[in-house]
């Protein structure tokens, strides 16, 4: 192995710049020259490709975001593009293709390499956590303080004005953040989508607690609970809570940005580094992750189309101290 290409793909996520040091950095330790992709799959397949050195990836680590860019590409989509994308591999002489992204980015590679017996690498890197095959992805961390810290600026204005508030944070598909961050703010309630919200259920509990006389009020909600998320929910409960001052507050894309927290630049440097060794050691169509603080190695086509369960003793814990 002399050469390899490295790319982000999908929604960014902090961390993802201290991967791509780890790839760098690893792979010249190992005498293995390092391609950059800028702008994901459509990068690749519009050659938007660059040799890079150890010095080019100085003073990155700590930045949000990343200095490899992402893009979507529908051309990728098709068997077309992705013929196109291959060509451009073998242009350059890249023997082998890291992928640090998520769900749709690995199926991507995956098909990539069916059809063109590409070598592909995952690095998993989404704040969602949602990935089989790693107990946290890159990123995920991160977003958990983001939104922790948010939560409890809103908990202190909730406070002052005894207000009810309604804080959706990222989940489309999965509820890891709005759970750990719903106990960690202290929530009174949390809405996930591994789970049915019923809206009489959700009226009774917030009778009880504003009945109980608690300054304030607040329900975590992950955007993608069924009932459509915090807009939804704040105007089912408006009828019943009409004498209440109720809140509704997205924290969105905040979530996706900021410096990486320690947590996340470690695993990101493990995975990154993890990713180069495991292609010289031969390893192709795998995803690399973390599981019980040891490296483990997850086929690619395991890890997208399946759902990955959230830890429902913290679903239990989230109850009882309501």
């Amino acid at each position: 192995m002399k050469k390899i290409g490295v790319l982000t793909s999908g929604g960014d996520s902090p961390g993802m710049n201290a991967a791509f040091r780890a790839i760098v950095r690893t792979a010249h330790g190992l005498d293995i020259d390092v391609l950059a992709i800028r702008h994901g799959y459509k990068g690749l397949i519009n050659d938007d490709i660059s040799k890079v050195t150890s010095n080019d990836v100085s003073n990155i680590i700590q930045r949000g975001g990343t200095v490899l860019k992402s893009a979507r590409c529908d051309e990728f989509r098709e068997p077309e593009g992705r013929a196109e994308a291959a060509k451009v591999l073998e242009k350059h002489g890249i023997e082998a293709l890291v992928t640090i992204g998520g769900d749709g980015t690995f199926q991507g590679a995956a098909l990539l390499a069916k059809e063109h017996d590409i070598n592909v690498i995952g690095v998993p890197a989404t704040i969602d956590n949602d990935l089989v095959g790693s107990d946290e992805t890159i990123g995920y961390d991160t977003a958990l303080n983001t939104a922790m810290e948010a939560i409890d600026k809103i908990r202190d204005t909730a406070d002052a004005h005894d207000r009810l508030f309604l804080v959706e944070v990222m989940g489309r598909d999965a509820g890891f953040i709005a759970l750990e961050t719903g106990i960690a703010g202290g929530a009174e309630l949390i809405l996930l989508p591994e789970s049915l919200t019923d809206i009489d259920e959700v009226k009774s509990s917030l009778n009880k607690v504003l009945s109980e006389q608690r300054r304030s009020s607040l329900v975590v909600i992950a955007e993608g609970d069924e009932t459509g998320g915090a807009m939804k929910i704040s105007e089912a409960l408006k009828p019943d809570f009409s004498k209440y001052e109720m809140r509704v507050c997205i924290l969105g894309h905040v979530q996706r940005g900021g410096n990486p927290t320690a947590r996340d630049r470690v695993l990101a440097s493990r995975l990154g580094s993890a990713a180069v060794t495991v292609l010289k050691e031969g390893h192709s169509q795998v995803m690399v992750g973390v599981v019980n603080n040891k490296i483990k190695l997850t086929p690619l086509k395991m890890t997208f189309g399946k759902k990955k369960d959230i830890n429902f003793d913290l679903v239990e814990l989230a109850k009882m101290l309501r």
